[in-house]
């Protein structure tokens, strides 16, 4: 069955917007190339729109009713928003999940080193990602660093028009003979995936090494002084004799964050493709950017719930964006953790309806969107896909009954009962939408996080939008798609 191409619906006022939807992503994904940025950034306009924070409730023990909109956040890498209806939450809720974490270089926890003149930052990369693509292109640095004192240190370079970038190296054509000869896994291997950051050397001159000037010295400066002037240098100083260029980018750094080498044992710093999300085609038809997989889905998902403004709803509504998918929803910011049956629990509580069977009802009555991408059918690479049952840019919001591997395995496999109820929410809604399995049976596969909630018994469905280039450094996403799957995601949270 063959849906049709979104674009033609579409009138003046649709396109009108679709462009302001995709200006407002673009705009989004630009700017927030973290979980931690993600997250910030969904509970400042969660606010703007009369969000409250959950903790506070708990603190003064206010009850909540219908109509109330909370948040709750773990770690600042996770996020939960949820818009109270009017039926008792033990009847379950309509729930967006979408993960914010994207594949990455992750610095080290002792990251710098310098060989030959020139000085690195190691890296462990994060997520399914092909090495060789990230050698060669710009790279900005994204995070946090937590000093000692409790204070934390933002760091973002690479963004501003006046900030240098970072990159990868490469090995030049001619002398690659034998690297273009290895099979791609193994062209540019992990532990290569240093990122190049400085060539000047810190020169410090003789009587500042010393301490003391030749004038101090001939008239018989006192050698225990000097020493312990020596010793007061800042700890970059001392490593300018041996490690000259590590040396100056570490006296950049103490000058700009008040930082020291010590302090990225305990930092998150994450390298990510410098620069902003773009239209992409003559016709503007498409956006171009960094980490769309999956914050095309966790942005609509949240622009949907957002939407909902002060509607009255029956069921209440939640929006879930979640850490850590990429590496198998672990930790305590995953989907795997406590935190989003806490929060439920504590919202439960203060709406009179606490109790952990009452929590247990509430989790198996609900139904939910696993909110995140589906691979884009590619005619450049068709071998690997399965025509009939592929996504293709233009056509709408996907569903995938079931993902996985191979033989489903790792998958939540929705109902037919449920598909078909999907199915009538689209369809009273206008929305276009199609069906998708990620590529042939045998040939890969991939996984979300719909198999985490439907422990509880809920229903739950992969949805999202299709991706070209999925994990690469730069994805490809339609715009029709992106503002179907925001209509789709609107009309599940109010009709579900």
């Amino acid at each position: 069955m063959e849906h049709d191409v979104a674009w033609k619906k579409y009138d003046e006022a649709d396109l009108e917007a679709l462009e302001q939807l995709a200006s407002e992503y673009i705009d989004f994904i630009s700017d927030n190339k973290t979980e931690r940025e993600c997250a910030a950034a969904a509970i400042a306009l969660a606010e703007e729109r009369g969000y409250r924070p959950l903790d506070e409730a708990v603190r003064e023990g206010r009850a909540l009713r219908a109509g109330d909109k909370v948040w709750a956040q773990a770690h600042g890498k996770a996020l939960i928003l949820a818009h109270l209806g009017s039926v008792p939450l033990a009847e379950g809720f309509n729930i967006l999940g979408a993960h914010i974490d994207s594949p990455r270089l992750d610095l080290k926890q002792n990251p710098f080193s310098e060989s030959n003149g020139l000085a690195h930052l190691d890296t462990h990369y994060y997520g399914g990602i092909k090495n060789y693509q990230w050698v060669t292109l710009p790279l900005a640095l994204h995070g946090v660093i937590a000093k000692t004192d409790g204070t934390v240190v933002e760091v973002n370079v690479g963004e501003d028009a006046g900030d240098p970038v970072f990159c990868v190296t490469d090995l030049l054509i001619h002398l690659a003979g034998k690297q273009m000869g290895k099979k791609a896994s193994e062209v540019v291997e992990g532990e290569d995936l240093d990122i190049l950051i400085g060539n000047r050397p810190l020169v410090i001159e003789k009587d500042e090494a010393d301490g003391a000037d030749d004038g101090d010295a001939a008239a018989g400066a006192d050698p225990a002084a000097t020493e312990a002037d020596a010793a007061d240098r800042p700890v970059y100083e001392k490593l300018a004799e041996k490690e000259p260029v590590k040396a100056f980018a570490l006296k950049l750094l103490a000058e700009k964050y008040g930082i020291a080498e010590e302090d990225f044992l305990s930092a998150e710093i994450e390298a990510v493709p410098a620069g902003r999300a773009r239209d992409l085609g003559f016709d503007r038809s498409m956006v171009i950017g960094y980490g769309q997989d999956d914050r095309v889905c966790a942005y609509t998902s949240l622009a949907a719930q957002l939407a909902l403004a002060d509607a009255a709803l029956e069921k209440t509504g939640m929006c879930v964006l979640v850490d850590k998918e990429e590496i198998g929803s672990v930790g305590a910011t995953g989907m795997a953790s406590q935190f989003f049956e806490n929060a439920v629990a504590e919202i439960m509580e203060l709406a009179g309806e606490g109790g952990p069977l009452s929590l247990r009802r509430a989790l198996a009555a609900s139904s939910m969107l696993s909110s995140d991408v589906s691979a884009g059918f590619d005619p450049a690479y068709a071998a690997a896909f399965e025509a009939k049952n592929s996504a293709y840019l233009g056509r709408g919001l996907v569903f995938n009954k079931y993902t996985g591997s191979r033989g489903k395995s790792g998958s939540n496999d929705a109902s037919a009962e449920y598909v078909a109820r999907i199915r009538r929410v689209m369809g009273d809604a206008g929305v276009s939408f199609q069906t998708a399995e990620l590529g042939k049976v045998d040939v890969g596969g991939g996984g979300t996080i719909a198999y985490i909630p439907a422990k509880y018994g809920m229903d739950v469905i992969d949805s999202g939008v299709p991706v070209l280039s999925m994990h690469a450094p730069w994805e490809v996403t339609s715009k029709a798609d992106i503002y179907e799957a925001f209509k789709g995601y609107e009309a599940f949270l109010k009709n579900a």
